[in-house]
């Protein structure tokens, strides 16, 4: 029996000339043993503007709906995983060699474990790497401790959402992504964080692109009436969560 990581990826127009390259990094992945991954590219929309674009390899599921931001398509792209991981992959991000083995191999190792995340390093236009050097020791993060430094470093988390990979229960047991015009991946890692152990690979597993397409750069993700809209409901999600667990972390009061 063939495990499967499930690699889910949301993709809107200007993000499709980096597709090639997110596969490339997939295909260059060195699987362990009795594991292989499928990659669910969900189109925000149902144009078909990136027909084509991929090679007819039988990994690759194609699926579409009515735009909704990249919470839904990333959602809805739920309805085809098979795998019993799921792993974040934006379009214009790639792995790095060995990412998905890397994951496998602390869920296996921690059982107890529902999440990994990995170090990061930013790809710039010019094909230059830009490493950070406050990255957490490696090893377990204990149920709460992303939410805490989220909420005591100005709404920053010490891990990064984009290198993800969760179980498909705890995910779907969470409803997926939040239902937000962007930050919905940090929604989803301090929701996990909340209620669930999590994991931190120290080696790189993500080479996060910066240009100035991407959702992140522009004006509206910092507009200060919605941003502080996402980061209250994302804390309260979170708070919420874990007060109805035994032993629940301390809730902060509203401002």
């Amino acid at each position: 029996m063939t495990h499967l990581v499930s690699v889910i990826t949301p993709v809107h127009a200007p993000s499709i000339e980096y597709l090639a390259g997110a596969y490339d990094s997939l295909v260059k992945q060195d699987m362990p043993d009795g594991w292989d991954w499928q990659w669910l590219v969900q189109e925000d929309g149902q144009t078909g503007s990136f027909n084509g674009v991929l090679p007819d390899d039988p990994r690759i599921s194609i699926g579409g709906g009515r735009p909704g931001g990249p919470g839904v398509a990333r959602t809805l792209a739920l309805s085809r995983v098979s795998g019993d991981l799921v792993k974040v992959l934006d379009a214009d991000d790639q792995l790095t060699a060995g990412a998905l083995a890397r994951d496998i191999a602390a869920f296996e190792t921690h059982a107890h474990i529902g999440w990994t995340t990995s170090r990061v390093l930013d790809l710039m236009p010019d094909g230059s790497t830009v490493g950070w050097d406050k990255d957490p020791d490696g090893g377990p993060i204990s149920r709460g401790a992303v939410l805490a430094f989220w909420q005591a470093n100005g709404y920053r988390a010490q891990v990064h959402p984009a290198t993800l990979c969760i179980r498909r229960d705890l995910l779907l047991a969470l409803g997926g992504w939040m239902a937000l015009p962007a930050s919905e991946d940090t929604g989803l890692l301090l929701a996990a964080s909340a209620v669930s152990e999590g994991y931190f690979t120290r080696e790189h597993g993500l080479l996060y692109r910066k240009w100035p397409g991407q959702v992140t750069s522009q004006a509206a993700h910092r507009e200060p009436i919605e941003y502080k809209g996402r980061m209250k409901i994302i804390e309260a999600r979170a708070e919420a969560l874990a007060s109805m667990l035994p032993n629940g972390l301390p809730v902060t009061p509203a401002a």
